[in-house]
């Protein structure tokens, strides 16, 4: 029986809010609550809501080294877990702190996660809780540029530079991550120079490669992308018309850390 987790395996049948197949279809992001759909690299939702489910127990501490506009820490609030968020944009730091004013367990630090001393403030922040999931959700590489700071990722020139610093955001979030306990990454595929870059088996890659067991590869379907909204008709005439295919999915990839 899971032990890090608050699911009643009696009522199992009762559980149909808990997704268990590979594939997640969602026909529109949650914008309820707190939620809003206003920053161009948020994720929807629903994912994270399905991992805080399965992957913590009430009371647990979910890590997001990307923390955006808030969407990880609203979800934690929302079920009763804290949440433990970096961002290097002050401004978004600003914005989910005003929104959670009212919640004591949920800390946004503004700054750069593939620095090991932020890591190192929060192991003293929380001296006697632990970190329960570790949720990543980066930059895909380039398609978006987040901020003019040289360890953006979204500002890294080659891929091998994504990466490093990818690794490095994941080394640091594992310092916190008790053994047995799960990360998850999500990222999509990128189109460069007419050639698809496969950002989703690269990241398995990375994170193989740090004592992390590939638990599960779900793959998530986009919809409602800010940029092709009401725009399905020309994005199809340039599929069409310069040979290639329009993105459609993204990963969830889920890891566990041996011990």
């Amino acid at each position: 029986m899971p032990t890090f987790n608050d699911l009643d395996l009696k009522k199992w049948k009762e559980l149909d809010d808990i997704e268990t197949d590979s594939l997640w279809l969602f026909d529109k992001r949650d914008n309820s609550g707190k939620h809003s759909g206003f920053y161009h690299g948020n994720f929807i939702p629903q994912v994270p809501r399905q991992l805080i489910k399965r992957y913590t127990k009430k009371g647990d501490f979910v890590l997001d080294p990307f923390l955006g506009s808030g969407t990880t820490a609203f979800e934690c609030e929302t079920l009763q877990r804290g949440c433990i968020g970096i961002e290097l944009n002050p401004e978004l730091v600003d914005y989910v702190k005003g929104k959670a004013s009212s919640s004591k367990n949920i800390h946004c630090l503004c700054g750069d996660s593939t620095d090991p001393k932020v890591f190192q403030k929060i192991s003293k922040l929380l001296p006697k809780k632990q970190v329960g999931l570790v949720i990543l959700h980066p930059p895909y590489f380039d398609i978006v540029k987040f901020s003019n700071k040289k360890t953006d990722l979204s500002n890294q020139k080659t891929y091998q530079d994504f990466f490093r610093l990818l690794c490095k955001v994941i080394d640091n979030s594992l310092t916190l991550l008790p053994p047995k306990r799960y990360l998850a990454i999500v990222i999509g595929d990128k189109y460069t120079k007419g050639e698809w870059m496969p950002l989703g088996f690269y990241s398995i890659l990375a994170a193989q490669g740090r004592k992390l067991k590939l638990k599960s590869i779900i793959v998530k379907n986009m919809e409602g992308n800010r940029g092709k909204r009401a725009q399905h008709t020309i994005w199809r005439y340039r599929a069409l018309a310069s040979d290639y295919y329009i993105f459609k999915h993204e990963y969830i990839l889920i890891f566990q850390k041996e011990k």
